[in-house]
C-alpha cells in the first residue's frame, strides 16, 4: 500500500475510531477505565474480589503486590503508598499518563454526578449517522469497523498492528469528545515529533556500537518504476536492528557511484570504527560496490549473506547427476497429483505444498519437495491403486506409468531416503542462520560438522568426494575471514584444533591484517590468543571452562576475558555480529517505498522521514514480539544459550556399512 495513501486516510480513520469508541465509552465499566493496568503484567490475585493483585511493571520490571492505587502511584511517581516511582518513565511519558489520570477522574466524576443519564444521545462526525443510543452491541461496532475498511480500501491487516490497538486504547482513555487533529499536521509536525522520538530511542542502541561494533545490512527489491530498484540499509547489533535509510537507483544512473556514495555516508553517520562488516544481498553488481567501499574503508569487512549462499549450495547438491533424477521424479509426482486433484471428484485431500519446516521450504526448495513426497508415501500408494485413479488416467493424454511405478515400487523410496539423510546436516544449518543471534564461527563449525555427519551416513567415496568438492567450491561464497576468527574465539568451539586448520588460520591472519593496521597491535593480539588457547589466568578457572557452552559467547568474554583486553575487545565485536540479511527480510519484502506522487506532494525530505519512521516502528514492533513473521521467528528448539541449534549426533543414522549410492541409484 502506498504510504501517501495511508497518510491521506489517517484523518477519516481516526475520526471513525473516535466515534466508535465514544459510543463504547458510554457503557464502559469503571474497572476498564483504569488505564494503569495496561502498563503492568498481572500474575494473579489474593482474596477474590478484593482488587489486590501480584503485578510487574512493563517499563522497569519491578514487582509489587497491591491494588490499582499502587499501580497508579508507581506510574505517576506518587510516594507514601509502599511502592517506588517507576525509574524507566521519563518526563514526557509521565505527563501523558497524568493527563490520562485527570481524564479518568473527570469521567468518574461525571458518572457519579449523574451527568450521563439513560437515553442520552451522542452527536457524531459520521455523515450517515446523526444520533445513536447510549449503548451499542459489540457485534454492531464490529460491523461498522469492517464497513469502514471495505469502503475506504484500507488494509484489513491493520487491525493486527499493535499501533492500531494502542490507538484504540488511547482514544478510549481520552473519553467522549475526542477531536482528531487536522490532516495537514500528519506530514509535518506529527511526523517530525515521531521521528525525534524514534531517534531518541535509537540513541541507546548507538551508544553500544563502540563496544560491540555493528553490521550494515544492504538488501534490494525491485521498484514500481521500470528499470529501477531500491536498496534499504539496516544496522544490526546486539541491542537491536535499526533501519537507516533507503535509496532509489535507476539503471541509467552511475550505479556504483550512487550507491557507494549513499553507503559511504551511512558508514560516516555510524562511525567507521563502529562498523565491523557489511553484508549485502544485492544480486549482480555487488562486487563493484565492494571494491569501491573497501578502497575507502580498508578496515571494514565485506561478508557474504550466508543464507543466500546456503540456498545456492543446497540447489547445487540437488543438481548432482546422481541426485537430480530423485528431485525430478519427486517434482513429477507432485505435478501429476496436483493435476489429479484438480480433475478428480474424490479429491486427494493431502496438501502437497505444506512443509513442516518453513525455513527449509524457503532455502532448500528441492529438498522440501522430496521430503513432502516422502512423508505422503503411504497416502500416495493408496491413491494410485484405487479405482478412481485408474479411471482418471484413461482420460489424460500423458503416459504416467513411470510415475505409478515410482510410487508403488521400492527403488524410488530407498533413493529418496538416502537423499534426505544426505541433506539433513545441510538443512540443519538453515536453523542457525535465521535467528538474530551471533552466528560468527557457527558457519565454519557447520562445514566441519556437516562433512563429518555425511561421512557417518556410510556413503561411498565417489559420492562423498563429489560433496566435498562441491562444498569447497561454494565455500568462497560462505566464507569470510570473520567466520574463521569467530570459530577460534567462540568459546563453545574451544579445543577443536583450529590452529591446525590452514583455512582457519589463513582467515585469522586476514582478520588481523584488516582489523588492525599496526604490526605491534597485531603482535599483541597474537600473543593474547596464545594465552586464551593455553587457558592462562582466569581463563583456566573452573567457572570459565564450565561456562564455555552454557553462556552466550559475548557474555563469556565480558566475564572472563579481562586479563587479555585487546583480544577481549576483538572477540566481543566479532561474536556480536550476524551473518545473514534474513533478520531484516520481513521489513525489506514489505517495504512499500513511496512513489513519486508522494514525493511531489510532501517533498523528498518528508518522504525519507516517512520511510524512516515506518520501518523503525515495524522493527520495534517485531522486537516486542507483536509481529508474527516467518523470517523473524527464533528457533524455539534451540538448546544453546545463543539460540544456535546444537548438533545431536545420537539422532543421526550411524550405519557402519558402506552404501554404494551409484549402484542403488
Amino acid at each position: 500500500m502506498v504510504l501517501f495513501y495511508f497518510i491521506g486516510h489517517s484523518f477519516s480513520y481516526i475520526i471513525f475510531l473516535s466515534w466508535c469508541i465514544e459510543l463504547w465509552l458510554e457503557g464502559m465499566p469503571s474497572e476498564s477505565d483504569k488505564w494503569g493496568w495496561k502498563h503492568v503484567s498481572v500474575f494473579g490475585g489474593f482474596d477474590k474480589g478484593s482488587g489486590t493483585k501480584r503485578w510487574k511493571c512493563n517499563h522497569c520490571n519491578l514487582r509489587y503486590n497491591g491494588s490499582y492505587s499502587r499501580v497508579r502511584a508507581h506510574l505517576l511517581g506518587f510516594t507514601g503508598v509502599g511502592v517506588k516511582s517507576c525509574p524507566a518513565i521519563d518526563k514526557s511519558l509521565r505527563e501523558a499518563l497524568q493527563i490520562l489520570e485527570e481524564e479518568r477522574l473527570a469521567r468518574k466524576k461525571k458518572r457519579t454526578s449523574g451527568i450521563l443519564k439513560p437515553g442520552k444521545r451522542i452527536r457524531t462526525s459520521q455523515p450517515s449517522v446523526t444520533c445513536v443510543r447510549k449503548s451499542i452491541a459489540k457485534e454492531d461496532v464490529d460491523d461498522i469497523v469492517a464497513r469502514f475498511f471495505y469502503a475506504d480500501g484500507l488494509n484489513i491487516n491493520v487491525v493486527n498492528s499493535p499501533y492500531f490497538q494502542e490507538l484504540v486504547k488511547a482514544i478510549a482513555a481520552f473519553g467522549p469528545g475526542y477531536e482528531p487533529p487536522s490532516v495537514d499536521k500528519f506530514p509535518d509536525s506529527f511526523l517530525s515529533k515521531e521521528k525525534a522520538r524514534i531517534e531518541k530511542s535509537m540513541a541507546l542502541v548507538r551508544e553500544s556500537w563502540p563496544h560491540t561494533a555493528c553490521t550494515i545490512l544492504c538488501v534490494n527489491r525491485s521498484g514500481g518504476t521500470l528499470g529501477s530498484f531500491y536498496i534499504s540499509i539496516f544496522v544490526s547489533s546486539p541491542r537491536g536492528l535499526l533501519f537507516l535509510k533507503a535509496v532509489e537507483i535507476n539503471d541509467g544512473d552511475a550505479l556504483e557511484n550512487v550507491f557507494s556514495s549513499v553507503l559511504s555516508d551511512a558508514i560516516m553517520e555510524i562511525g567507521p570504527k563502529n562498523v565491523l562488516q557489511i553484508i549485502s544481498h544485492l544480486g549482480h553488481g555487488g562486487e563493484s560496490f565492494e571494491s569501491l567501499i573497501m578502497s575507502k574503508f580498508p578496515s571494514i569487512f565485506w561478508s557474504p549473506c550466508t543464507s543466500h549462499a546456503a540456498r545456492l549450495l543446497m540447489e547445487d547438491i540437488a543438481e548432482l547427476d546422481w541426485i537430480k533424477p530423485i528431485v525430478m521424479c519427486a517434482k513429477g509426482i507432485e505435478q501429476c497429483i496436483l493435476t489429479y486433484q484438480c480433475s478428480s471428484q474424490n479429491v486427494f485431500t493431502q496438501n502437497l505444498k505444506e512443509s513442516s519446516n518453513p525455513l527449509s521450504a524457503k532455502f532448500a526448495p528441492s529438498y522440501c519437495i522430496v521430503q513432502r513426497i516422502f512423508e505422503l508415501k503411504q497416502a500416495l500408494q493408496e491413491v494410485v491403486v484405487g479405482e478412481e485413479w485408474k479411471q482418471w488416467k484413461l482420460t489424460i493424454p500423458e503416459d504416467i506409468i513411470n510415475i505409478e511405478n515410482a510410487i508403488i515400487g521400492d527403488n524410488f523410496w530407498s533413493r529418496v531416503h538416502l537423499f534426505l539423510q544426505l541433506c539433513e546436516p545441510f538443512v540443519r544449518l538453515l536453523a542457525t542462520l535465521n535467528i538474530d543471534k551471533s552466528v560468527m564461527g557457527d558457519v565454519y563449525d557447520w562445514r566441519v560438522q556437516a562433512l563429518e555427519a555425511t561421512r557417518s551416513k556410510g556413503i561411498d567415496d565417489i559420492a562423498l568426494n563429489q560433496l566435498e568438492v562441491l562444498i569447497e567450491n561454494r565455500w568462497d561464497m560462505l566464507f569470510s575471514p570473520l567466520h574463521a576468527a569467530g570459530y577460534i574465539l567462540n568459546p563453545r568451539y574451544f579445543g577443536k584444533g583450529q590452529t591446525k586448520d590452514k583455512t582457519v588460520m589463513r582467515g585469522w591472519k586476514a582478520t588481523l591484517e584488516r582489523y588492525e593496521c599496526d604490526s605491534a597491535a597485531r603482535r599483541i593480539l597474537r600473543e593474547q590468543l596464545g594465552s586464551y588457547l593455553r587457558l592462562e589466568g582466569s581463563l583456566g578457572e573452573e567457572d570459565a571452562m564450565d561456562c564455555r557452552d552454557k553462556m552466550d559467547p559475548v557474555a563469556w568474554w565480558e566475564n572472563f576475558g579481562s586479563e587479555i583486553p585487546h583480544l577481549q575487545t576483538l572477540a566481543i565485536k566479532i561474536l556480536s555480529q550476524v551473518s545473514s540479511v534474513v533478520i531484516c527480510q520481513e521489513s525489506w519484502q514489505d517495504n512499500d517505498f513511496p512513489y513519486r506522487e508522494m514525493a511531489d506532494r510532501l517533498g523528498v525530505e518528508r518522504v525519507e522521514d516517512v520511510v524512516f519512521v515506518r520501518n523503525n516502528l515495524r522493527l520495534h514492533s517485531q522486537r516486542m514480539g507483536n509481529v508474527n513473521s516467518p523470517s523473524g521467528q527464533r528457533n524455539v528448539n534451540s538448546s544453546s544459550p545463543s539460540g544456535v541449534k546444537t548438533w545431536d549426533s545420537s539422532r543421526l543414522d550411524q550405519r557402519k556399512g558402506i552404501v554404494n549410492i551409484h549402484t542403488r541409484l
